[in-house]
């Protein structure tokens, strides 16, 4: 602990950004570099307390409480005040193979478990995190460290999200052989496609760390579907062992009148073609504008937040967020103590954005769709709105939302895109491996165990455990790495 006084003099400060006016004109990043000075002030309120929980990693409610990558927070703090950058780097890699990732659209849950949070606002872990590493980056520490000899044996994995790059990652590190197969044109998974540029830049920060990677020698052969380019066959008798981190894709659909009208689509084929067209520099035959329309996004989360800052940036008339859960409290409730994360209300960036022009925040709170108007051509025209009332049942102690009478309402709207969740992984793959599933449809293996039905084939990430964090994907990828590498090996060294 560098200065033990030092979460009493100074306040959190986060870092600046571009004001939303400013930045809602292009695609690029817009969080501004906080000077070194000031960083070392935010270290010093780490209190280095006896016992943390910023890097517990423990799920509590249902929800991440802690860092699930063990980051070693108090020590790199510690470093960053006493301006020991280098070491600071070290000790970041130690247990994430992303910070640069992790750093710019993890949710914090480390900064939910901060022990300076039960009283004042928490450390501003997060943006310690990006500096740590964006330093690490322009000062040339970050360069390809191949293995210094090879095992011989040869690992397939399938899918290049953060589980199927740290899985890589380790892996090779480990002197395996790996190639990741990718069905999309470029590597990254959901750090390419499933996050907008303004959020996490493609041509900059994702592909300086692919060509590490490679450089390391990772190979990435994409657009390339297993079970229809290559058989699973061929996978398993052309690799010592398979990882599968397919993530969880089937998007949640909203089964009702009018679902089949033109204009009406899954948030993800939206903001996937949206990032298609910025790397190409073009629109492609699958691009989606919200130019001109009154846009109505079903479903809260990131994703609802990335299709609010997307639609903005493409010039939309206007733009409603539907959220059929009750608007957060401003501060923390009774039932949601430190350290589980803090279920309050927040305007994230896309709000934000939409807020600057619009006025007020998109999001309605407590409210559902019913119908999709139909224009007399095909296409939607607009969305028939109800207030609930999430009343629970005694018997069952579950919470069901019920109509309010007298509170239908119609929203306007030429572009509709549901942004519900996902239900789990595409099933045909899976099928094809003869592999156990849960009741969730998600592939059956055990957390910090990994192995499927199948000997030699294994998952992590979202295929495995649903829906999840970023965080979460990388804890998965380093985990199910060292599985497989005690699996080929006998045993491993690897964290």
């Amino acid at each position: 602990m560098g200065k033990p006084t030092g979460f009493i003099e100074h306040l959190r400060e986060a870092p600046s950004e571009i004001a939303p006016q400013d930045r809602i004109r292009n695609w690029d990043e817009f969080h501004l570099p906080m000077p070194e000075e000031n960083l070392r002030d935010q270290g010093a309120r780490c209190m280095d307390c006896g016992t943390p929980f910023c890097h517990t990693g423990s799920l509590i409610g249902g929800m991440a409480s802690g860092c699930p990558v063990n980051n070693l927070i108090p020590e790199w703090n510690d470093l960053i005040y006493r301006g020991l950058w280098r070491e600071a780097l070290d000790r970041l890699h130690k247990t994430n193979n992303f910070p640069e990732f992790t750093g710019r659209v993890c949710p914090a849950p480390c900064e939910g478990s901060c022990v300076l949070g039960i009283t004042n606002p928490p450390v501003t872990i997060k943006n310690i995190e990006y500096s740590i590493i964006e330093r690490g980056w322009e000062e040339g520490w970050i360069k390809p460290q191949p293995p210094a000899k090879r095992t011989g044996k040869k690992v397939a994995v399938v899918g290049s999200g953060p589980a199927g790059l740290a899985a890589a990652d380790q892996l090779n590190k480990a002197g395996h052989t790996v190639t990741v197969y990718e069905r999309a044109n470029r590597p990254g998974g959901l750090l390419t496609y499933g996050i907008p540029n303004m959020k996490l830049d493609k041509n900059d920060i994702v592909k300086r760390r692919l060509d590490i990677l490679r450089a390391e020698g990772i190979t990435f052969t994409c657009n390339t579907e297993i079970g229809k380019d290559i058989s699973h066959e061929k996978l398993l008798n052309d690799f010592d062992s398979v990882i599968l981190c397919t993530g969880s894709t089937r998007p949640r659909d909203l089964p009702i009148e009018g679902r089949s009208l033109n204009g009406i689509n899954f948030a993800m084929e939206f903001l996937t073609a949206n990032t298609q067209a910025v790397l190409d520099g073009k629109p492609g035959n699958d691009y989606i504008s919200a130019a001109g329309k009154d846009v109505v996004i079903i479903g809260g989360g990131d994703t609802g937040t990335d299709c609010v800052a997307t639609s903005v940036r493409h010039g939309c008339k206007s733009v409603t967020q539907l959220e059929i859960m009750p608007k957060p409290p401003e501060a923390r409730s009774p039932a949601n103590p430190w350290p589980e994360w803090p279920k309050i209300y927040r305007l994230d960036y896309g709000q934000e954005e939409a807020k600057s022009l619009f006025g007020e925040d998109p999001r309605g709170y407590v409210t559902t769709a019913t119908q999709f108007e139909d224009d007399g051509n095909g296409n939607v025209a607009a969305v028939h709105t109800v207030e609930v009332n999430w009343e629970r049942d005694v018997e069952t102690g579950r919470y069901t939302p019920l109509h309010v009478p007298g509170s239908e309402k119609r929203v306007p709207a030429q572009q509709v895109l549901l942004a519900m969740g996902f239900l789990g992984p595409e099933q045909p793959l899976l099928d094809s491996f003869g592999l156990e599933r849960t009741e969730r449809s998600n592939v059956k293996a055990e957390h910090e165990e990994y192995t499927t039905n199948k000997p030699g084939v294994f998952a992590a990430g979202d295929c495995r455990r649903g829906q999840s964090l970023i965080v979460w994907a990388i804890n998965e990828g380093r985990g199910v790495a060292r599985e497989c590498d005690r699996y080929l090996m006998g045993s491993s060294e690897l964290p």
